[in-house]
């Protein structure tokens, strides 16, 4: 479970987000429009930007963790990030080990790690390509390399910040699936960004909404729509513009 409590943060002094208060404890996504301070959140949530506040992990705050004991239990996956080696998919995935490692008494990579991180490209299914250039790769599958990654490092919350961004449908959906899987095994959970509603509620029933840095709601998906909350939200008749394209979807009319 991760708690919330009054948090404040952001950038030279200036707040992003101000007095979040939650308790997250299953998948969750967060909506709200361009610059209202999801990102920051994550990163309060991942322990890599300070805030004023408390956030605790299974009731211990973060203050009396260690940060090895928090990245042990919290990993971030964000946008493809840069690419600046040509290591292999294997090599990859496994520096998702380095936390683990790193503590072992030769600092080598031992046969456990080596089953874990193939385990981990199994369950995005790139197995086969465990032995190529991460250079060689497409977009999707160097995303699912990313994702295998942050499955190897084996925590109990992953937290998501657009990771579908940039890639096709399939891979869009794919991406949603073998998270949803992974946190269906012994009491895992997502946080997820998604700009795409749609894909939001996809991976989870509970929605949190955020506009102007500030929490406008956390509760069921189906609660917040019929509430007209997003409408507020993003400035826009949100549902009408559902209906609307599924309209099209089901008319065949494009117009």
């Amino acid at each position: 479970m991760l708690t919330l409590k009054n948090i404040s943060a952001g950038y030279g002094g200036a707040p992003v987000i101000r007095n979040i208060n939650l308790k997250i404890e299953n998948n969750v996504s967060i909506v709200g429009p361009n610059g209202c301070g999801k990102t920051t959140l994550l990163k309060v949530m991942a322990n890599i930007l300070p805030s004023k506040g408390e956030i605790a992990l299974n009731e211990k705050p973060f203050a009396k963790l260690k940060r090895k004991e928090i990245s042990a239990q919290i990993a971030l996956l964000s946008q493809q990030p840069m690419i600046y080696f040509s290591y292999s998919v294997f090599d990859t995935v496994m520096l998702g080990r380095y936390i683990h490692i790193k503590d072992s008494f030769f600092g080598a990579p031992t046969n456990k790690d080596k089953e874990i991180v193939l385990k981990s490209l199994e369950a995005v299914e790139l197995l086969p390509e465990k032995d190529k250039s991460i250079t060689e790769l497409s977009g999707g599958q160097l995303q699912r390399v990313f994702l295998a990654r942050v499955l190897a490092q084996e925590p109990r919350i992953i937290l998501l910040d657009e990771p579908t961004n940039h890639l096709d449908l399939r891979c869009q959906v794919d991406i949603i699936n073998h998270l949803k899987k992974w946190a269906k095994e012994g009491g895992r959970y997502i946080v997820g960004v998604l700009h795409d509603i749609n894909l939001a509620m996809e991976l989870s029933d509970q929605l949190i909404v955020m506009k102007n840095g500030e929490l406008q709601a956390n509760d069921s998906a189906s609660k917040i729509l019929s509430s007209g909350l997003l409408n507020e939200t993003y400035d826009m008749n949100v549902a009408e513009y559902m209906r609307k394209t599924l309209k099209r979807w089901e008319n065949g009319s494009w117009k």
